[in-house]
């Protein structure tokens, strides 16, 4: 089970100071220290794991943020940076002395520059809203993780999410071009702009994926794309899931260049095709989804090459979308996968990566190791780059099968970076890595990632507890 730190009972003690002060600030309504209020607070997506917070505070504009950073700091009070709690990893959790700091009320669209393909937005809005705003024109934002409905700005910048189309259009730090920022001091600063490759050091690149322990995101501008003339998707089902993860590397090593790969063995295919009613068939093992996008000709010429590449493989179903609705339904089967899994059971969705010329042996080990820990994984993921999403069956209510969930993750885990992949791919480390992280590296060059948060958040109180060991922040040199 993964532990937390014990909370600063010195700052519990001036809570309702803090309350007060902090009303100071924000109307009263958005300053929340209620018992029953708070609970709404005490954990994210990853829901094994609950603490309500000792204060929520949910402010409309930067300026409060950077006055209620300095108050927290004056007080040693830990920060939780929160956008709309769909973390898997943990990433949102509080620690019972920390104040949440819910971005939220934060949504709105500030600028749309359409000649240059910029749109700039306070972090709290969701990821899907950006799309929304913009489409009319013909206009998109590419990241587009499962979550997309829900998922805030914010969040993404923190994990560096991605989605379906990453492997065309990359994962978010392919697509923010600046931030504005609130130091862990409460001074606020601009990193990046408007256009690529801002002057001076690359700290949007170091921010981005920093979940939350440099400071606050509170705006961004993001690249915007012309949504392409046509996409099409194109299924593929297979006798096993080894083989359908060959054929995955040998697309990739053809050259070819499709927007999204994606992946469903037959439990998820089963569960979704139950649900969202896609025409996926059911008598295939593992389920290829590629899309391809351009003009008719373009679309049909990359089919085709596709097809003939595949066919190596004997694939056991072949299915062109024919039809807009068609490819839409073929979608909603995929981004409705996790919650249609759901359904089923409990379950913790993993998030590892692997080189693509190893999916075979990853999906062949994972089915090894589920049968050792007696419980069933389903396997829905970005096969286009390797990043895996095995989703672990199992009961939240008895103590046994959560112990040994947990300890399938963790196996699953260490085998991807056993592979020369590595432990998270858009998730984060959150919490739920956080032990891992000696698996994958040395303490030295952990220490060294220390170091770094020392300089932007000297005290450490921009979202506690979450990335490196316990034991190593614990152990910490002042900074």
């Amino acid at each position: 089970m993964i532990e937390m730190p014990k909370p600063d009972a010195a700052v519990i003690a001036k809570s309702a100071d803090l309350a007060a002060r902090l009303r100071r600030i924000l109307p009263d309504e958005q300053v929340i220290d209620n018992a029953e209020e708070l609970r709404a607070y005490e954990c994210d997506a990853l829901a094994s794991y609950r603490q309500p917070p000792m204060l929520v505070v949910l402010p409309d504009t930067t300026e409060q943020v950077s006055k209620i950073v300095k108050l927290c700091a004056e007080y040693g009070a830990p920060i939780v940076p929160r956008g709309s709690g769909t973390s898997l990893a943990g990433g949102a959790l509080p620690t019972a002395d920390s104040v949440v700091l819910g971005l939220s009320r934060m949504s709105d669209v500030l600028e749309v520059d359409f000649d240059n393909r910029t749109i700039r937005v306070e972090t709290g809005i969701t990821n899907l809203a950006v799309t929304g705003h913009i489409q009319h024109e013909g206009f998109f934002y590419a990241p587009d993780p499962s979550s997309q409905l829900a998922c805030a700005i914010g969040g993404n910048i923190a994990m560096n999410s991605g989605g379906a189309h990453c492997l065309k259009y990359g994962v978010t730090t392919n697509n923010l071009l600046g931030i504005k920022m609130v130091m862990a001091d409460g001074e606020i600063v601009e990193i990046g702009g408007s256009h690529l490759d801002a002057g001076g050091y690359d700290l949007l690149g170091v921010i981005c994926g920093s979940e939350g322990q440099f400071g606050i995101v509170t705006e961004a501008t993001l690249k915007i794309l012309p949504i392409a003339e046509g996409a099409r998707p194109i299924l593929f089902g297979f006798e096993t899931n080894e083989v359908a993860g060959e054929a995955v590397a040998a697309i990739i090593k053809a050259g070819l260049s499709p927007v999204a790969l994606e992946f469903m063995d037959k439990p998820a295919i089963i569960v979704s095709e139950n649900f969202a009613k896609a025409g996926y068939p059911m008598d295939v093992e593992a389920l290829l989804i590629c899309e391809v996008e351009g003009s008719p000709e373009e679309i049909e010429e990359q089919l085709t090459r596709i097809e003939a590449v595949v066919a190596d493989f004997n694939p056991m179903t072949v299915m062109r979308s024919g039809s807009d609705a068609q490819s839409a339904k073929i979608w909603a089967g995929r981004k409705a996968a996790f919650g249609a899994i759901g359904q089923l059971a409990d379950y913790i969705c993993l998030d590892g990566v692997v080189p693509l010329s190893q999916l075979g042996n990853i999906l062949r080990e994972t089915q090894a190791l589920a049968d050792k820990y007696d419980l069933k994984v389903a396997n829905v993921f970005h096969a286009g780059d390797g990043n895996l999403h095995p989703l672990i069956m199992y009961e939240a209510n008895d103590p046994d099968s959560s112990r040994r969930a947990e300890e399938l993750g963790a196996d699953l885990l260490r085998l991807c970076v056993d592979m020369d992949g590595c432990l998270t791919g858009e998730h984060g480390v959150g919490i739920e890595k956080r032990e891992l992280m000696l698996d994958q590296y040395t303490e030295r060059e952990l220490r060294i990632q220390m170091a770094l948060k020392n300089a932007f958040d000297p005290d450490w109180l921009m979202n506690p507890a979450k990335v490196f060991p316990l034991e190593l922040i614990e152990t910490r040199p002042a900074a």
